[in-house]
């Protein structure tokens, strides 16, 4: 049997060793990191959109403009803060706190790097860990749909339920899709620890050998934390400034920081589970035997995760945002099924290769020829969809969406003016005489 495919054999006894005073500190540290990374990630997501748009962007506070986010902050603390109203006052002030704890929390059990000397302390890089670390993140993380939804809700206002109501069925229909993303990687590492998850991949990373679901956590990821182009709970095209239209000063702050630390804990997970966590990529570590060791590993996990971020902007700046229908369609009609068939292939693949003793390469070639013919079976429709569609009303010419062109092309110049028929005037009582 491959060793790719035996369960990992460590462990986590290297946690929870730690006294109280490193316990703090270490806690301490990934409160500023992220801090500090989301401040970064605004400065960055702003300059790299202006490139694309060919603008210069952030560049007078600070070196490159990076104080710029800083100073975006505080102006924020110092505006007015407004409370609506018609708005539960107790729920409105606790919702952007139920929506920022999660996002810090999640990060616990996130692997920064192997064990180091820290104070003279032997101790990993990594606040905690436990056997189900990642059904722990799933599970913090959608504690903070609640603070959305209730942001909505609370706020007395019609375009903020709507925006909240969004949120919580778009979250939720693509956690679903993510956490079946996750199941092959769990049947490959033979854990659900992140620290054994990123040991599993010493050799081989799983986003390698676990394509599809790779991308469709990378999808899944895009839609949980709504950004671009599936940011609808807060379209300003139709629902104003959805959930946090009625939010100023530092309540709406914490929501904007909810927002990129849920970004850097989704880019932070997708390290974890397919790009090797901290280990060196490239497999750097086979000329230089440093690189997995100390403090180094540290850069190459915030290499990955800026990665994914990079993403993220990418995407934001060059796709438009989908219709609402279109998205939740994607969501359970493609992504859900695609997932609940592949994991159902990688758990056959995981079976004939223990009990018949095949090789890692057959079952990877078998695997991609099922692939191969599943989305060949994609591509032709069922004959009840053509039938639909061919007896589907066709929209008359000059209907809806799009009004017929002038007749001579489009109009140049000025609007033609208008022109009312003129009415004759009766005067009062002509009626009556006649």
């Amino acid at each position: 049997m491959s060793p790719l495919f035996v369960p990992m054999a460590e462990d986590l006894s290297a946690f929870g060793q730690d006294p109280w005073w490193l316990v703090l500190v270490k806690a301490g540290l990934v409160f500023v990191v992220l801090v500090l990374l989301t401040l970064f990630n605004i400065w960055w997501e702003r300059r790299v959109v202006a490139r694309m748009q060919h603008r210069i962007g952030p560049n007078v506070h600070g070196p490159f403009g990076l104080l710029q986010s800083l100073a975006d902050g505080v102006k924020l603390a110092f505006k007015e803060d407004l409370i609506p109203k018609a708005a539960d006052k107790v729920v409105f002030v606790l919702a952007p706190v139920i929506a920022v704890i999660p996002a810090f929390v999640t990060f616990s059990v996130v692997p920064f790097g192997p064990e180091v000397t820290m104070f003279g302390e032997r101790t990993p890089l990594q606040l905690t860990d436990m056997p189900v670390a990642v059904l722990f993140v799933m599970a913090i993380a959608s504690i903070g749909i609640y603070g959305i939804v209730l942001g909505g809700w609370s706020s007395g206002s019609t375009y903020s339920l709507l925006g909240g109501l969004r949120s919580s069925a778009q979250m939720i229909s693509y956690e679903v899709s993510m956490g079946l993303a996750l199941i092959a990687v769990f049947i490959y590492a033979g854990s659900l620890s992140t620290s054994e998850i990123v040991a599993a991949q010493d050799d081989l990373w799983f986003g390698l050998i676990l394509i599809p679901s790779f991308v469709i956590y990378v999808i899944s990821m895009v839609g949980e934390v709504n950004r671009a182009p599936f940011d609808l709970p807060e379209a300003e095209g139709e629902l104003v400034g959805g959930f946090h239209t009625e939010y100023s000063s530092l309540k709406f702050a914490l929501f904007f920081l909810a927002e990129y630390i849920n970004m850097a804990t989704v880019s932070a997970l997708a390290t974890t589970l397919f790009l090797g966590g901290w280990h060196a990529p490239f497999w750097i570590d086979r000329v230089w035997e440093g690189a997995n060791e100390g403090y180094v590993p540290v850069i190459w996990f915030f290499g990955k995760v800026l990665f994914f971020i990079f993403g993220f902007i990418w995407l934001r700046g060059s796709l438009p945002r989908l219709r609402y229908d279109q998205f939740m369609a994607f969501g359970w009609k493609v992504l859900i099924p695609v997932a609940l068939a592949w994991t159902v292939l990688v758990a056959i693949m995981r079976y004939v290769s223990n009990t018949y003793d095949i090789g890692v390469q057959q079952v990877l070639l078998f695997g991609g020829a099922a692939i191969v013919v599943v989305l060949a079976l994609g591509f032709f429709g069922s004959t009840e969809d053509s039938e639909e569609d061919e007896a589907a009303p066709t929209i008359p010419e000059g209907g809806y969406p799009v009004p017929p062109m002038p007749a001579g092309g489009a109009v140049r110049g000025a609007a033609a003016p208008l022109e009312f028929p003129r009415s004759t005037t009766v005067p009062a009582g002509a009626g009556e005489e006649a």
